[in-house]
């Protein structure tokens, strides 16, 4: 790992213990020195790289996510679920201009391995940690966040296309990294592997994941198996592109977090940096009120 991702993931890791706090004390609204202590920084360095992270001051942020709003959602609309959104663990609608588009690979792709398949891949930093990233010629295939070392996370890769030819290629990755993370807009496409029920549930978890929170529940009924909870979970929990195809918005119905296959605290962070994203959109939008649950523009 360079010097640079070393900064760049001691970074993440501090914004996610002060998220976890922030969701843990939201209640009582804890101060700017107490989150910078939870941080390790002093409030001057804690703030500056909290807007660098988030793009809003934490004393912005922490008004966003008061309780007041999470009961106000809960008696208007009666859902623990859209409650738990509004309460700050994310921002709900589109909050990037990427056009992604989904392809599952060819059965004969799939059943071998990816023989005959050339990747180009390689690591790069995010918001929420070091990536793991494989490109081929149909798309993007592979999406990881790294927590161990770069030679466990290529032999997940490997699990998956076993029999591809890989080709090392940080440059791209960090070009694609700065794409979904920085730029937020382009065309994407997708070139997943799967099982013909596991490509139903991505599909389904891209469409419904875009639109704001879901559950399991609402998965199985959108693939017209409203009783598979179970298996969309497990279906859930082998999705092979992270952020893109947004497993990290999927509840519990009771707004929970549920589980994540690469961390329940960095699902929490991942919200909550979509959180901050939305509240920065919607500050940007020039001369606009709000008018209900909708933007109205002011006349001029």
């Amino acid at each position: 790992m360079t010097h640079a991702a070393t900064i760049e993931s001691s970074a993440y890791r501090r914004m996610e213990r002060v998220i976890a706090h922030i969701d843990r004390h939201h209640e009582r609204q804890p101060k700017l020195d107490e989150l910078a202590r939870v941080a390790g920084l002093s409030v001057f360095h804690f703030s500056r790289e909290f807007r660098r992270w988030a793009g809003l001051s934490p004393t912005r942020y922490l008004r966003t996510v008061a309780l007041s709003v999470a009961k106000q959602e809960l008696d208007e609309r009666g859902s623990v679920l859209a409650a738990a959104w509004a309460a700050g663990l994310s921002g709900g609608g589109r909050l990037h201009d990427l056009f992604v588009s989904f392809e599952a690979v060819t059965p004969g792709e799939y059943k071998d391995g990816g023989s005959g398949v050339r990747f180009h891949h390689g690591f790069a930093a995010s918001p929420f940690g070091r990536i793991h990233a494989a490109l081929s010629a149909r798309g993007l295939a592979h999406l990881a966040f790294v927590d161990g070392s770069d030679n466990a996370a290529l032999a997940q890769l490997k699990v998956r296309w076993p029999r591809a030819t890989l080709v090392r290629d940080d440059e791209a990755i960090a070009a694609l990294a700065a794409k979904i993370f920085i730029e937020r807009r382009g065309e994407i496409r997708l070139a997943v592997s799967g099982s013909n029920f596991q490509v139903k549930v991505w599909q389904a978890l891209l469409e419904l994941g875009s639109r704001g929170p879901t559950s399991y529940s609402d998965l199985a009924r959108a693939i017209g198996r409203p009783s598979a909870s179970r298996a969309v979970g497990q279906a859930v929990g082998a999705n092979p592109i992270a952020w893109l195809i947004p497993c990290h918005r999927v509840l519990r119905r009771d707004g929970g977090l549920g589980g994540y296959r690469w961390g329940v605290e960095r699902k929490r962070t991942m919200l909550a940096w979509e959180h901050a994203a939305s509240v920065r959109d919607l500050k940007s939008r020039p001369r606009a009120i709000r008018a209900g649950n909708q933007i109205a523009p002011v006349a001029g």
